[in-house]
């Protein structure tokens, strides 16, 4: 990697329940442990929810790549990670006529769902491909002038067997890693819904 050219990448992590979900926080490690990865465990810095919005403005203005990394609950973000949002995000900073500082930065969700692809389909106990859940995230980047690559997205999180899981875990720093060496293949990313590990060598530039 030349370092002149890399990608500064920010992965915002937010899971309220990380102690039953060995998933996710195998793929927090992994992400921890990269070089040129920042890595920010939101309810590990803000249990009561005091959110430093000078901190938080501060470090997407020092990344072009912002990650949320999630699992989805009740058809959404986790509590904290929405007041992130809210707070961080204000007018005159993220939006507005004056408020243009995450102009061009990419962002992406990583989540996991505790239901499986048919569930998250029209004939679906879920009524909706996981992508329709990601709107509000969608329509705040765009809101904010930046780049929203589609959700990496791994399904059935709870119910998967070893192999899967461990494949989805090793995938993860793989993403992350072309993100920041700027080898992910975005015009064939964005023709896509979505797009898992099973996907991502086929998504990646040599």
């Amino acid at each position: 990697m030349r370092e002149e050219t890399a990608m500064r990448v920010l992965v915002l992590f937010a899971h309220p329940a990380q102690r039953t979900s060995s998933i996710n926080t195998a793929m927090a490690t992994a992400a921890r442990a990269l070089k040129g990865v920042t890595f920010v465990d939101l309810y590990a810095e803000y249990p009561r929810f005091s959110i430093d919005v000078d901190r938080e403005q501060r470090r997407l203005m020092e990344n072009d790549v912002i990650v949320f990394q999630f699992p989805v609950f009740w058809y959404s973000t986790p509590a904290l990670l929405k007041q992130w949002q809210d707070l961080v995000l204000e007018y005159g900073f993220a939006y507005g006529p004056q408020g243009k500082k995450l102009g061009g930065k990419q962002t992406l969700a990583c989540v996991t769902t505790g239901g499986s692809k048919s569930d998250y389909s029209e004939n679906g106990g879920n009524r909706r491909a996981v992508e329709h859940f990601m709107y509000p995230l969608e329509q705040t980047a765009t809101l904010c002038g930046m780049d929203y690559l589609p959700p990496f997205v791994l399904y059935s999180a709870n119910h998967l067997g070893n192999e899967s899981a461990q494949h989805h875990i090793r995938s993860y720093p793989q993403l992350l890693t072309a993100l920041r060496d700027d080898r992910l293949d975005l015009e064939r990313v964005r023709t896509l819904p979505t797009f898992g590990s099973p996907e991502l060598d086929n998504l990646m530039r040599n």
